[in-house]
């Protein structure tokens, strides 16, 4: 019995209940609760929720306010990594492909080069035939970045100018030398018309 009371007084002494029904009151935990050390008598009365809101509301029990965790460092060092500090062999912890999956890398290029693709088509700036043609070789990891299939895109576009015009040419080329021909035939029969009649008028005379 004298040990239990022994107990009691040392609770009371250390305004464990108070405490407790303080953290409930004030929704923390008991380590975010201040006592006012001066009032220990008066807080050490309080046995109810409703005596420790009388407290809380007189000042003499305050709920500590949060520890400030700086960020700054963290910043810092943020800053640091976009440059490529922090990065060497000795801060990896797993393999290449783990920390930068390859399926991923070759996910985005795909999505990268496939949109552009259909954004060109859109704008009438490739047909749908070379469309296809270029997603086949995308799909085939013919072109490594968006760079390389666009001057490859305007490289087959100047190739393909280049031989309409030659074709244009060629066709025009023909035509010329159809009706050149035709010009020479044209007068040709005309001269043999012409040496015929006077031919025929020779002999009527």
């Amino acid at each position: 019995a004298s040990l239990a009371v022994a107990q009691a007084a040392i609770n009371m002494s250390r305004l464990v209940l108070q405490k407790r029904l303080s953290a409930s009151v004030l929704k923390c935990g008991k380590n975010k609760v201040w006592l006012d050390p001066n009032e220990t008598s008066e807080i050490a009365n309080a046995n109810s929720r409703q005596n420790i809101r009388k407290l809380i509301k007189d000042g003499l029990i305050i709920r500590k306010p949060v520890a400030i965790h700086s960020r700054s460092r963290v910043r810092k060092r943020l800053i640091a990594r976009r440059k490529g500090r922090h990065c060497g062999p000795g801060k990896r912890k797993g393999t290449a492909n783990a920390r930068m999956p390859e399926k991923v890398v070759w996910i985005r290029r795909m999505r990268v080069l496939r949109r552009l693709l259909k954004r060109y088509r859109e704008g009438k700036k490739i047909d749908k035939h070379m469309y296809k043609n270029l997603y086949m070789k995308v799909k085939g990891n013919e072109f490594k970045n968006k760079r390389v299939l666009m001057e490859y895109i305007h490289k087959k576009k100047a190739e393909k100018t280049r031989s309409k015009q030659l074709a244009d040419q060629a066709e025009a080329r023909r035509n010329k030398t159809k009706q050149a021909r035709q010009r020479r035939l044209d007068r040709q029969t005309q001269k043999r018309a012409e040496l015929l009649q006077a031919y025929a008028r020779d002999e009527e005379a």
